[in-house]
């Protein structure tokens, strides 16, 4: 068996057997086989596609390229959830306590986050003394104990993972729905939960730009997650705005905090509420999600869900006092406020630019080893549907970024777009997909 083989059968749209995925995935790892020739194949790959049957193999070879992580340990049924990524996307600390506060274990795993704002977990790292950086044997008692954990995912998960998508990157073979379905699922299946909820992101602030894309992505990850004895469910939710009201690291912790305290955005409250819904079904805690979003709302209004989320602040070494007052967060002393030039109904924001300003204002990465200017980001005032007068607040900046200040209110006050009001309202969930 040899590498050209392989990137001659695919060239001829030949199905790849489980033997030649693994021989490349384990010669990619150990560096026996060369970037140039992985990029042919991935190439190759990208214009012929792989099945459903070829994207099992590749997902498995790159889960046994490094280190699984059993959670068996923990009592219950372990969910998690994956986002796509997005603008404003925080649920994860909503749906983390909402789920733990119903008696199932949230046991989750993530990376740094690259563009706009950073991850999960610098969102987290703005509360002070806060611990993402958690022993396996640590991670399975706090979440056997107060049944949630969130902590960073070690350098050992799907090594093959990392490398192919560091070439993939260069290659311009992102955008491939095997690639990208083995890339997720790999690093999911590896750290141990039994059921899934994937929240596939469309629209203008999100990888997928529409959603016969976002669909078949939906479908190859929700079979992968079936063939590895995962209950998974996909669900396609609308990115033609921000999800809720604060783009920014310390901004999105204070808007988690303010929802779980029953004050969030209707959109954020909603997509929580329909994702832990899901979940509770899956864990078998619920018989169907009508009961299970009638759990979860009361648990934000008898204050269970917020106690639960300082529970697993405090847990995991964060000053609490962040928590119970959200004005000590620290924001950026650069403090703008975005005027409305015109009157009308707000009927798009592009969701994408305001991503970008708000990374270019310092809350995102360019690379890796980017410093985050956790109190940067945006606020916005105005929704779609929106009724704007003239002159009415669309949004707040905030920065210590002086000469990006002008450049951001232009580029916000293009991001809105304002005329009559559309024909059909907004709508945060579009469609799910799982297996019957």
């Amino acid at each position: 068996m040899n590498i050209y083989d392989i990137i001659e059968k695919k060239k001829q749209s030949l199905e790849l057997n489980k033997e030649e995925i693994e021989y490349f995935i384990n010669g990619y790892t150990n560096g026996t086989i060369p970037d140039y020739q992985i990029s042919a194949l991935l190439m190759a790959i990208y214009f012929r596609g792989l099945n459903i049957e070829e994207t099992y193999y590749l997902t498995n070879a790159m889960i046994n390229s490094g280190d699984t992580i059993d959670l068996s340990p923990i009592d219950g049924i372990k969910v998690d959830k994956h986002s796509t990524g997005g603008v404003g996307d925080t649920t994860s600390l909503i749906l983390g306590p909402l789920v733990a506060s119903c008696g199932v274990p949230f046991a989750k795993m993530s990376g740094r986050g690259l563009g706009h704002t950073g991850g999960t977990l610098d969102k987290l790292e703005s509360i002070p003394g806060m611990s993402i950086d958690l022993s396996i044997e640590k991670f399975i008692n706090n979440t056997n104990k107060i049944k949630m954990a969130i902590c960073g995912q070690t350098s050992d998960i799907t090594p093959a993972d990392k490398k192919l998508y560091a070439l993939r990157d260069t290659t311009a073979t992102v955008d491939n729905v095997s690639l990208i379905s083995s890339s997720i699922m790999s690093k999911k299946i590896a750290v141990g939960a039994d059921c899934l909820v994937l929240d596939v992101k469309v629209g203008s602030g999100a990888f997928m730009k529409n959603v016969e894309d976002a669909r078949e992505l939906s479908k190859m990850m929700v079979d992968l997650g079936e063939k590895f004895n995962r209950k998974t469910v996909a669900v396609i939710t609308n990115m033609d705005e921000p999800l809720g009201l604060a783009v920014g690291n310390s901004l999105e912790v204070i808007e988690a905090i303010d929802t779980l305290k029953g004050r969030g955005p209707k959109d954020l409250e909603d997509l929580c509420l329909s994702l832990g819904a899901k979940l509770l079904v899956l864990a078998n805690k619920c018989n169907d999600e009508k009961s299970a979003r009638i759990l979860l709302e009361e648990n934000i209004k008898n204050g269970l869900a917020f106690e639960k989320f300082r529970e697993f602040i405090e847990m995991q070494g964060g000053d609490v006092s962040y928590v119970d007052d959200t004005s000590k967060f620290k924001l950026s002393s650069r403090k703008r406020e975005v005027f409305s030039e015109k009157s009308g109904y707000v009927t798009k924001i592009d969701a994408l630019e305001i991503g970008e300003i708000s990374k270019n204002l310092g809350a995102g990465r360019e690379t890796k080893e980017s410093e985050i200017d956790l109190g940067a980001g945006i606020v916005l005032n105005k929704k779609i549907d929106d009724y704007v007068e003239a002159g009415d607040p669309l949004a707040t900046i905030y920065t210590e970024r002086k000469e990006q200040i002008d450049k951001a209110v232009a580029g916000i006050k293009e991001a809105y777009k304002l005329g009559e009001k559309n024909s059909k309202a907004y709508k945060i969930i579009i469609e799910e997909i799982q297996k019957c």
